[in-house]
């Protein structure tokens, strides 16, 4: 019988992740519960946690169907943007709302974030710090990775979840961190990257990132794969199906003057690397939309559902105009993000979203997190890095 043969993806795979830090194998689980509450009529919310790398934890909801569907469900896992977190209202949003339509959805708190924040604050964007050496970035990159990896593990260990329709949803910094972990996570079936995908190359607009923590040194510490972009997309393909879509005004991530162009170029240059157009990631645009999480808008939820087979359909929904819920719920919309021209222009799909009471997306108990606090927070992190 001849001998199976090896995945020519998986030692470049293999060297992204020493280059990042990402350990493996992937450290156990360790799953803790807390409890559940019903943030929207028909919804579930489980608080839980499991560990991550350097020792660390990760808080996460986790949102589910009250009605569990016949067979086992589908699951997402949302990546947030800088100074976002589980209480974003995107995460919240995404999460009834996917919910709603029959899957399980994963929003956690990035390092630095919410009770991964010694001040237990939000919208610190405490990972940006610049710490030298410049391996500190490739290991804070290796982390944001390993929180990926371990929300998968999580999602796929769970016996109401079907391990074949696993996605993840990011946007802005958490579609950068799509780009590398949907290239090195295989088990994932879809990803959707809003707000970004533009993997360019030498001196481009992530290499040249005012974020070096997170974004520009550790996507130049990838540049042993040659044609960035290119290889790393191919790597999507390999694993499975793509989104990148983005507003053609989005001046935070430069897409004026990326443009179209670009991204057929891109394509072409996948296709070639690939061998054939099969899983090659697809590309949507929003005319005159900015920076938005377009993970919950229509174009990008029926691209899911095409993938994931949500038990109910969504092709029939309305949409919700953020900026009016927001001002409606009195929900906190960051106020660089809040103009139309951003997050409040969103049209995002569905009615009646609630919003969630920040403190009900708290993971932990109180006490049990001011007593397990050291396995939480950034200075822990920054601590067992150095070392």
């Amino acid at each position: 019988m001849p001998a199976a043969t090896a995945d020519p993806h998986e030692a470049t795979r293999a060297r992204i992740k020493s280059t990042l830090h990402v350990p493996n194998p992937l450290p156990p689980l360790e799953i803790e519960q807390y409890g559940q509450f019903e943030p929207a009529p028909g919804v579930v919310a489980e608080r839980v946690s499991y560990a991550t790398d350097y020792g660390l934890r990760v808080p996460a909801i986790v949102y589910r169907p009250r009605q569990a569907p016949a067979g086992k469900m589908p699951a997402i896992v949302v990546v947030n943007g800088h100074g976002g977190d589980k209480y974003s209202w995107y995460a919240f949003y995404a999460g009834i709302l996917y919910a709603q339509a029959g899957a399980a959805v994963l929003t956690y708190d990035p390092i630095g974030e919410g009770e991964r924040n010694l001040q237990r604050k939000d919208g610190t964007r405490q990972h940006d710090r610049n710490v030298d050496p410049p391996d500190m970035a490739r290991r804070m990159s290796g982390l944001m990775l390993t929180d990926l990896m371990q929300a998968t593990s999580y999602l796929a260990q769970r016996s109401d979840v079907d391990p074949k329709r696993l996605a993840a949803v990011g946007y802005s910094m958490g579609s950068f961190v799509l780009g590398i972990g949907c290239a090195i996570e295989t088990r994932l079936n879809s990803c959707v990257l809003a707000g970004g995908g533009n993997l360019d190359g030498p001196g481009g607009y992530w290499d040249s990132s005012n974020k070096p923590m997170c974004q520009a040194i550790p996507y130049k510490s990838l540049m042993f794969l040659g044609d960035r972009g290119a290889v790393l997309y191919d790597l999507h393909a390999a694993r499975g199906s793509t989104l990148v879509i983005n507003g053609t005004a989005d001046d935070v991530v430069s897409m004026p003057e990326t443009g179209a162009a670009f991204f057929d170029n891109l394509r072409r240059r996948t296709i070639l690397l690939h061998g054939g157009d099969k899983n090659v990631f697809d590309v949507m645009w929003e005319p005159g939309g900015g920076h938005r999480p377009y993970f919950l808008t229509r174009p990008a939820a029926l691209w899911l559902g095409e993938r994931l087979h949500f038990a109910h359909p969504m092709d029939q929904l309305s949409e919700t105009h953020i900026s009016e819920w927001a001002a409606k719920n009195n929900v906190f919309v960051d106020k660089l993000y809040a103009t139309e021209l951003r997050e409040g222009g969103t049209k995002a799909m569905g009615t009646g979203i609630p919003a969630v009471p920040h403190d009900e997306m708290n993971a932990l108990p109180r006490e049990k997190w001011e007593q397990d606090k050291e396995k939480y927070i950034y200075e822990t992190w920054l601590k067992e890095a150095k070392r």
